[in-house]
């Protein structure tokens, strides 16, 4: 029998017990999947895969102004340089960042096959093309460098890889994330861009905001294939304690459908969107197997009729069929109802944390400002490097015959830089330089370009020594930069929030629906109806029919003249067309915003009746003033560069995007953050490059353009600009947005009025103390309001004594601004012209 080999010497041996070693290498094992595989960053938001798959094609120059390359050959890369993985798992990764169903704000462009909502897999990767999406290529690769972000060697070394993306805006909660680890996973459900960078600024702006305040900013999730959320709680929860059950229900109505030619109308129920990751063919496959196993009657047919515009599966119901019953058990049974499981884990400095919503944005904002500085750092230092070089050549061109004399007698290059150093003062770079410096830069351009870019990089310099120095101004240029990227790529909200369930099915799809049940329909839209909605002066508003108005109209028309004198103390001052599922934008004195749903509003049949007190609708906190409503507009659907504009009493005015209204709480928001003895005047919609126009009392009017320069962009609690200075005893009487061929009404308490071209006003800057336009033709008559020309157009004038008169706004002469206007009635003694307003008529398709 052969000896035993003795491979290892004496005492080389290590006795372990097998539960530890089996313990040890467990835990190192499980770290590992969780740091290298599972979990994301809450920096930027990725998972290793994720982050090398970004990276390699930004170094594959794969940009969105770039043609689409293979994903095999991206695959490829990814798994040669950073990725030693499987090809299936960075295709599947890859995959899903270009699936707009998948990912709220997807960071991959693709074409081809890449799966659907009905779980069809992808194309294989010899197929399909990808490239950057324009919000990864600027907002997670711009300005990455080891300069900026720490960078590791790959697998081999033979590689350097970043350890995490420079992010400008938290991806971990607009994208969401899910991940199983080893003992632990996270499921984070993805947000509104709009809504996280509010919520970004306010941190910034309040380090000690509350949790109620935070999410007044952020409601909850916003998922990329819409649909709602039932309740509060389970959100609260989740943003307070970092784990929490969401409820997600999908978007269903009921409509009457035409099943084939020569067959009766039938009942159906409409689905048009479903909850996040619910697979739609698996949906109807379950729908269709509970009605054939019997455990929901009165289905008769169920059809998917989706296509690239949208989604529309119509389940068809027999005639005596309940819809609401059918729905809510629909809910109960199915997907259409399901909770979202949040748990907002994710690795803080290498560790798995469970965080709260205010703990994630932190954590994101701290990185950002470490982010900043390292790289305003890295830039002053290149400027400073640069700049030591171009004072070197400048110095040399001032002194360039006793250079040129150095060179020509010296023996070789490292005596003639020796001496440049000791005659000139000048380091061993400087002098290099000079010695390197082409013959071209001896023209005269090339020294003026020199001189230039010495000032530009003194100035650079300024601005980064600022930042750098002063943390509030690098605060101040991270919220600057985060406005700049929510107006460029922020949304409107896909999903709507339910706050309320009182009265109808429960969000747990529990509910008595026995008989008539009326109100289980919780959360399906009923269709949209298009109304006239008329507000009154003193703020009564109500809805009618467009068939009722039309006959109102016709009436009126029939018999009644132009001029109309009424003995009234209330008039309609505002009629407009909207759908029931519209918002009536109110806004008050003390600059706060509220939104009103046009459905809501009460309906009103006779034409004597005025409606119901609008304040009424607004919160128990504002209705004790009946005068506090200054602005209403419905909210309107395109809102892109759509802004708000706003003037207080005292002068001040501001610019907010609208998009920063949409989607509004019953607390309503603050529009326009104001001074104690100061109010908000008016409120009215303006596109950038649109002419504003604002008048006081004594004739003055302020006529510039609006601009970033004249009226920048602003927040929400922003004060605003001084636009105009008020003399004594004078007030501002109109804030009005007109084209350049529009003419401008000024009409006084004394009836006079006349009109003016707006080109006739000179275009000037706030700040400026305007042009006179009215010289008035009774002592102590003032400017009342000041109103916009509009085609077919009427007048409405309320005197002291109650008189209501109505005239075309063409009766109105056009006069130039020397002119003292033509009184339009006569008034009795002490009587004054109280309220005038411009009456807008009412457009809308005649029903046959």
């Amino acid at each position: 029998m052969a000896n035993q080999l003795n491979l290892l010497p004496k005492g080389q041996i290590i006795p372990t017990a097998l539960h530890s070693e089996m313990q040890q290498s467990y835990l190192e094992y499980a770290m590992s999947v969780i740091v290298g595989r599972a979990l994301p960053d809450v920096r930027d938001g990725l998972k290793p895969v994720h982050r090398r798959i970004l990276y390699a094609m930004h170094e594959l120059g794969l940009t969105p102004d770039r043609p689409y390359r293979k994903c095999a050959r991206v695959v490829g890369d990814v798994l040669g340089k950073y990725h030693p993985h499987g090809d299936q798992a960075v295709y599947d990764a890859l995959v899903r960042m270009v699936q707009d169903f998948s990912t709220r704000y997807p960071l991959l462009g693709g074409h081809g096959n890449f799966g659907s909502i009905d779980d069809d897999p992808p194309a294989a990767m010899r197929y399909t093309e990808t490239r950057l999406a324009g919000i990864s290529h600027d907002c997670l690769l711009e300005n990455i460098s080891e300069a900026t972000v720490n960078f590791i060697g790959n697998f081999d070394n033979s590689q350097q890889e970043p350890t995490v993306l420079p992010a400008q805006l938290p991806f971990l909660l607009l994208n969401g994330s899910s991940g199983i680890a080893v003992g632990m996973a996270t499921n984070i459900p993805p947000h509104n861009l709009t809504e996280v960078v509010d919520g970004l600024i306010a941190l910034i702006d309040r380090p000690t905001l509350s949790d109620e305040q935070l999410l007044d900013l952020i409601p909850g999730p916003d998922f990329p294939t819409g649909g709602e959320i039932i309740g509060q709680e389970g959100i609260r929860e989740m943003y307070t304690n970092g784990r929490g059950s969401v409820t997600m229900r999908g978007i269903a109505q009921i409509e009457e459908v035409s099943p084939g030619r020569g067959r009766q109308r039938r009942t159906a129920i409409i689905v048009t969107e479903l909850p996040y990751q619910v697979n739609k063919a698996a949906w109807i496959e379950k729908v269709a197997d509970l009605v054939n196993q019997g455990r929901i009657e009165g289905i008769v047919d169920i059809r998917d009729e989706s296509d690239r515009d949208g989604m529309r599966v119509v389940i068809e119901l027999k005639r005596e069929a309940n819809p609401q019953k059918i729905l809510h058990l629909l809910y109960k049974q199915t997907a259409l109802q399901a909770n979202f499981g949040a748990i907002l884990l994710a690795l803080v400095d290498g560790q798995p944390c469970q965080l709260s919503l205010r703990q994630l944005l932190q954590n994101f904002l701290d990185f950002r400002e470490a982010t900043l500085t390292r790289h305003h750092t890295h830039e002053f230092q290149r400027a400073e490097s640069r700049l030591h070089v171009v004072e070197g050549l400048l110095t040399a061109l001032a002194h360039l015959d006793d250079i040129i004399e150095i060179l020509r007698h010296a023996p070789d290059g490292t005596t003639a830089r020796q001496t440049l150093q000791e005659r000139y003062a000048l380091t061993e770079r400087q002098a290099g330089a000079i010695l390197s410096m082409p013959l071209r830069q001896l023209t005269g351009m090339e020294r003026q370009n020199l001189q230039t870019e010495f000032e530009n990089l003194t100035a650079q310099m300024a601005d980064l020594r600022r930042l750098l120095d002063d943390r509030h101004e690098l605060l101040k240029a991270l919220k600057k930069e985060l406005r700049a990227l929510k107006k460029k790529y922020g949304d409107t909200r896909r999903t709507r929030m339910v706050t309320s369930a009182s009265g109808k099915a429960t969000a747990s799809g529990e509910g008595d629906l026995e008989g008539d049940s009326e109100g289980a329909l919780e959360g399906v839209a009923e269709e949209a109806e298009m109304v006239v909605l008329e507000l009154t002066h003193r703020g009564y508003a109500r809805r009618l029919s467009t068939k009722t108005f039309q006959r109102q109209q016709r009436t009126r028309n029939s018999g009644e003249s132009v001029t109309v004198a009424e003995d009234t103390q209330d008039f309609v001052s505002q009629a407009q067309t909207a759908f029931t599922d519209q918002e009536l934008v109110v806004l008050t004195r003390d600059g706060k915003a509220y939104a009103v749903q046009v459905g809501e509003i009460p309906a009103g049949s006779g034409r004597a009746a005025k409606g119901a007190p609008l304040v009424g609708l607004l919160p128990e906190s504002v209705q004790g003033n009946p005068d506090a409503i200054v602005s209403r507009f419905i909210m309107p659907d395109e809102l892109e560069d759509l802004d708000l504009v706003m003037l207080s009493r005292q002068g001040r005015m501001k610019r907010v995007p609208l998009e920063e209204f949409v989607n509004m709480t019953g607390r309503g928001l603050v529009a326009m953050k104001l001074k104690d003895d100061d109010e908000l005047m008016a409120a009215l919609l303006a596109y950038e490059g649109e002419q504003l126009v604002l008048a006081t009392s004594g004739g003055r009017v302020l006529r510039f353009e609006i601009n970033e320069e004249e009226l920048p962009v602003m927040g929400r609690t922003a004060q605003g600009v001084q636009m105009i200075r008020l003399r004594r005893q004078e007030e501002l009487v109109g804030c009005v947005v007109l084209e350049a061929d529009q003419n401008l009404i000024l009409m006084t308490r004394q009836a006079y009025a006349k009109q003016i071209p707006v080109q006739s006003l000179r275009l000037t800057h706030r700040g400026e103390i305007g042009a006179q336009a009215f010289h008035f033709t009774v002592k102590g008559d003032a400017v009342l309001k000041a109103l916009p020309v509009t085609p077919e157009a009427e007048l409405g004038l309320l005197t002291s004594n109650n008189r209501f008169i109505r005239l075309l706004q063409d009766q109105v002469p056009v006069q130039t601004k020397e002119d003292g206007g033509s009184q339009l009635v006569s008034l009795t003694k002490n009587e004054t012209i109280a309220i005038a307003t411009d009456l807008l008529p009412v457009l809308f398709e005649q029903e046959e």
